[in-house]
C-alpha cells in the first residue's frame, strides 16, 4: 500500500543539522553514481506523478498545480535542501489545509499563502529552529495525520460515488449516506477497483516477472484508466498547453488575519512533516546525515516558486523518499531527475494525463489517507498514557479544523505533562489479613494539588491499622508535609502504628529536620530505590514517645526489593538464570561504603566480584587454596572475563591497619593482612608521612602486580586477551580514579 505518511520519530534521535563536514563530502563522493540515480529517480516519478495529480484533486486546487509543485520541490529541494536522499513534493498531510485555504479566500490567494509560508520556512532555517519545529508531542503529530487521513478518506469518497469533494470533513460525513443512495455506477466501481488494486497489488507482483517492479499507484491508476474508456466518467481536467495554465498569486482583499493563521499553519505543517520525514530517510540509509536547518531553507525556497509558479505548497514525504532510497539512489541528482521526468511527461503526454478519471484518482487517496491513519501510534501514545492527545486531536482535525485540532492537542498535551510534574502518584494497598500491614505509596511531586486525593485514600485505612508508608517523592511542599505528619500523628494516636521508610531523596526527612527539600533526586541511575540507611524515617509525636519497632534493615532491604527492584528487574534476570557472562573481574575491599555496580554503572551480569580485607591479591604459591585465586583463576580461564580491576578506597581500615598495628591483634586478621607486607614496604620506601590514602593507592600496584605473576593472567594479558585496570574510590569526593600505567599516577577517566 503507498501512502503519504511519516515514520514515528523522537526528537530525541534528531540532529540539529550542523554541516559535519558534509560540504567536503559533496565534492569527494564517488562520481560513478549516475546510472543508480537515474534508475531512482525513474521509480520514484512512477510514484510521485499519479499521487500528485490526486493530491492536486483533492486539495481543490487545479490539476497543473500538482505536476507544479513535484517539478519545483524535486529541483529546488535537491539542488538546495540538506536532506540528499529526500524527495520533495505536494503532500497528502497538506491536503485538508490548502482545501479549506481554497474554499476560503480562492487559488490565487492560496498561492501567495505558499510564498509566504516559504518566507516563514527560511526564516526557520536561518535561526537554526529544527529542534524546536518538532518540540511537539508524536501523539499530536500523530494525531494530526491520523485526523487529516480521515479528512481525506470521507472528502474523496463523495468524488469516487461521481459527485463533488466537500468543503469539511464534517459535512462529508453528514452528507455521505445520501451521497451512497445516488452514486454514479461507473465512477465507484472505477474508485473501488482502484483500492483493490492497490490492496492486492503487493502480492501480485511475485507472479508478473519485471511488471512487478511497476508501483502500487502506477499500476491501480494505469488500469483502471483503460478499464474506464467505453464509460462517460468525469476525467482530469488538464490544459493543452500547461503554460498557458500558471496562476500567479495575488493579495486578499480583506480577512489578513486568516491569511496570516494560514502561512502560519501552512509553514509549521510543512516544515514539520518535511522534519519527520527528513529524520526517518535517515535512518534507512549509511551515507550523509541530513542538515536539517539547511533543509528548512530548501523547502522555504521552493515553495516561495511554487507558489509563485501557480503550485501547491510542497513537503520532504517519505513514501517518494522511502522509494528512492530502496531504489538506489546514491546522491541528489535522483531527486531533481525524478522532478524533470514529472516535467517531460506532464508536457508531452498531455493527452493521456486528461483520460485518468477523478474517481481513479479519488480511489488512490481513499488508499493513501487510510495510510494516514496508523494504529500503531495509537497504542505507542496508549502505552506512553497520551492516548487521549492522539485522539482529541484526530477528532478536533475532524470536527474544527486543522489548526484548532492541533492547539486543542497540544492542550491536552501540556495538560497531562502538567499533570504528571504536580501531581504524586498516591497509592494504599490493603493488609492481606486483619492483623496485616497496610502500604502507603508515595512517588512523584507531593503538593497542596494532591491534598484530596490523598485525604481521600488515607482516610481509607482503619483506625489501630499497622502501616507502612513507602516515600519516593522529588519534592513535598508545606501543606502536604503538615497533613501527612498531621496524619501519621493522628493514627498513632488511634493506637495504631506507621512504619515510614523513604526511598530516594530525602525529602521527607529534611522537612522532619528543618531543612528544605533537596531539588533533585540523589539517585537517578542503577539503583533508584536502594535502601540506603539514611531512607528511614522516624516521626515523633508528643503524645507518643516510644518509637514503633521496625523491621531490621536487612530485610527492610529484601522487602524493598520484592516491592520496587524484582518487578523492574526480572526481565533481566530471567536472561541470566541459566549462565553468567561477565567482561569485567572486579576485585576490591570488602567496606561497606564500596559498592562496585554503584561506581561502575553497571548491573546484574556485567561484574564478577571479590570482595576480602584490603582487596588484596596472594602471590602463589604461598596459598594455593586461597579463594581469591581461585576466583581469578576461575573468571579468567572459565568466564573468559577480559578485563581484570583491583580497587582501593580512601579510608581503609586494612591500610589504617598495617600503619598502625596493634601487638594485641591475634586470629586471621594479621595472618592475611601479610600479603601487603610488600605493599607497605613499597609506601615506606617513596612516602614521608603515614597517609592512608596514598599507602591505599599504592597497594592496588602492588597487587596488580601480584596478579601478573599468576601464569594464567600473564599468558592472557601477552595474549593481548586481557587487561589489568587499578582504579582507586575517593570516598568523601565521590570520584573514581584510575591509574595511568606510565606515570603510575590515579586520575579522574577522560571525559569526566
Amino acid at each position: 500500500m503507498s501512502q503519504e505518511s511519516t515514520s514515528t520519530v523522537t526528537p530525541s534521535r534528531l540532529s540539529a543539522g550542523e554541516p559535519d563536514g558534509h560540504e567536503a563530502t559533496e565534492h569527494t563522493e564517488p562520481q560513478p553514481h549516475w546510472r543508480a540515480d537515474i534508475e531512482a529517480s525513474l521509480v520514484v516519478f512512477l510514484v510521485a506523478l499519479p499521487l500528485s495529480l490526486g493530491i492536486a484533486v483533492a486539495s481543490g486546487a487545479p490539476v497543473v498545480a500538482g505536476i507544479i509543485a513535484a517539478v519545483v520541490g524535486g529541483i529546488v529541494t535537491g539542488l538546495v535542501g540538506g536532506a540528499p536522499l529526500q524527495v520533495t513534493g505536494p503532500a497528502a498531510g497538506l491536503t485538508a489545509v490548502v482545501a479549506g485555504l481554497v474554499s476560503e479566500h480562492g487559488w490565487r490567494v492560496t498561492c501567495l499563502i505558499t510564498v509566504l509560508a516559504g518566507v516563514v520556512q527560511i526564516g526557520f532555517g536561518l535561526t537554526r529552529v529544527a529542534r524546536a519545529a518538532l518540540a511537539i508531542s508524536p501523539a499530536v503529530v500523530h494525531g494530526m495525520l491520523a485526523g487529516i487521513g480521515l479528512t481525506i478518506v470521507v472528502g474523496q469518497l463523495h468524488v469516487l460515488l461521481g459527485a463533488d469533494s466537500r468543503s469539511s470533513a464534517l459535512e462529508s460525513m453528514l452528507e455521505l449516506p445520501g451521497q451512497v443512495l445516488t452514486l454514479h455506477t461507473a465512477s465507484a466501481l472505477l474508485g473501488v477497483g482502484t483500492i483493490a488494486l492497490n490492496l492486492v497489488w503487493p502480492r501480485l507482483t511475485r507472479h508478473l516477472g519485471p511488471l512487478g517492479q511497476v508501483p502500487a499507484p502506477l499500476a491501480s491508476v494505469t488500469l483502471m484508466t483503460l478499464a474506464s474508456l467505453p464509460f462517460a466518467v468525469e476525467r482530469v481536467d488538464l490544459p493543452g498547453n500547461l503554460l498557458t495554465a500558471l496562476q500567479l498569486p495575488e493579495l486578499p482583499e480583506q480577512a489578513w488575519l486568516s491569511v496570516g493563521v494560514g502561512v502560519l499553519t501552512v509553514a509549521l505543517v510543512a516544515s514539520v512533516e518535511t522534519l519527520l520525514s527528513s529524520v526517518a530517510v535517515d535512518k534507512m540509509h549509511q551515507g550523509r546525515r541530513a542538515d536539517l536547518d539547511r533543509e528548512l531553507l530548501g523547502q522555504g525556497s521552493a515553495n516561495i516558486l511554487s507558489g509563485l509558479a501557480g503550485g501547491l505548497p510542497v513537503t520532504g514525504v517519505i513514501v517518494r523518499s522511502a522509494t528512492n532510497v530502496r531504489a538506489g539512489a546514491k546522491t541528489k541528482w535522483s531527486a531533481v531527475l525524478h522532478a524533470v521526468w514529472v516535467a517531460l511527461f506532464s508536457v508531452v503526454l498531455v493527452s493521456v494525463v486528461k483520460q485518468i478519471p477523478l474517481s481513479v484518482l479519488a480511489g488512490l487517496l481513499v488508499v493513501i489517507g487510510i495510510g494516514l491513519v496508523n494504529l500503531g501510534h495509537l497504542r505507542s501514545a496508549h502505552r506512553h498514557g497520551e492516548g487521549a492527545v492522539w485522539v482529541v486531536t484526530l477528532a478536533g482535525v475532524l470536527v474544527l479544523n486543522l489548526l484548532e485540532g492541533v492547539l486543542l492537542g497540544i492542550l491536552v498535551a501540556l495538560g497531562f505533562a502538567a499533570r504528571r510534574t504536580i501531581a504524586a502518584k498516591v497509592q494504599v494497598i490493603p493488609a492481606g489479613t486483619a492483623e496485616g500491614t497496610w502500604r502507603v505509596v508515595l512517588t512523584g511531586t507531593l503538593t497542596f494539588v494532591a491534598l484530596p486525593r490523598l485525604a481521600r485514600r488515607l482516610g481509607s485505612i482503619p483506625e489501630g491499622a499497622p502501616v507502612r508508608l513507602d516515600v519516593e517523592l522529588d519534592f513535598l511542599d508545606q501543606a502536604a508535609s503538615e497533613h501527612l505528619l498531621g496524619w501519621v500523628q493522628e493514627h498513632r494516636r488511634a493506637g495504631g502504628t506507621v512504619t515510614v521508610r523513604e526511598q530516594g531523596a530525602a525529602v521527607l526527612s529534611e522537612v522532619v529536620g528543618g531543612g528544605k527539600p533537596p531539588r533533585g533526586r540523589v539517585l537517578d541511575g542503577a539503583m533508584p530505590s536502594a535502601p540506603w540507611s539514611h531512607g528511614k524515617v522516624e516521626i515523633s509525636s508528643d503524645s507518643d514517645p516510644e518509637e514503633p519497632e521496625t523491621p531490621s534493615q536487612l530485610m527492610d532491604g529484601v522487602g524493598n526489593f520484592h516491592d520496587r527492584l524484582a518487578p523492574r528487574m526480572r526481565g533481566v534476570l530471567h536472561e541470566l538464570r541459566e549462565s553468567q557472562s561477565p567482561s569485567t573481574l572486579f576485585i576490591t575491599c570488602a567496606d561497606s561504603r564500596v559498592v562496585p555496580n554503584l561506581i561502575t554503572d553497571s548491573g546484574p551480569g556485567d561484574l564478577f566480584t571479590v570482595r576480602n580485607v584490603g582487596n588484596l591479591v596472594p602471590v602463589r604459591p604461598s596459598d594455593p587454596g586461597d579463594s581469591t585465586l581461585a576466583a581469578v583463576e576461575y573468571a579468567v580461564g572459565v568466564l573468559g572475563v577480559t578485563t581484570i580491576a583491583v580497587c582501593g578506597h580512601s579510608g581503609c581500615g586494612a591500610m589504617r591497619a598495617l600503619l598502625e598495628p596493634s601487638a594485641e591483634a591475634e586470629g586471621a586478621l594479621p595472618g592475611w593482612l601479610a600479603h601487603a607486607e610488600e605493599s607497605l614496604s613499597a609506601f615506606r620506601a617513596q612516602a614521608g608521612t603515614d597517609d592512608v590514602a596514598r599507602l591505599a593507592e599504592v597497594n592496588v600496584v602492588v597487587q596488580l602486580r601480584h596478579l601478573m605473576e599468576h601464569p594464567l593472567v600473564r599468558r592472557r594479558v601477552e595474549a593481548g586477551r586481557l587487561e589489568l585496570v587499578g582504579m582507586f574510590f575517593d570516598i568523601g569526593a565521590a570520584e573514581v580514579r584510575v591509574l595511568e600505567p606510565e606515570s603510575g599516577e590515579f586520575s579522574l577517566p577522560a571525559g569526566v
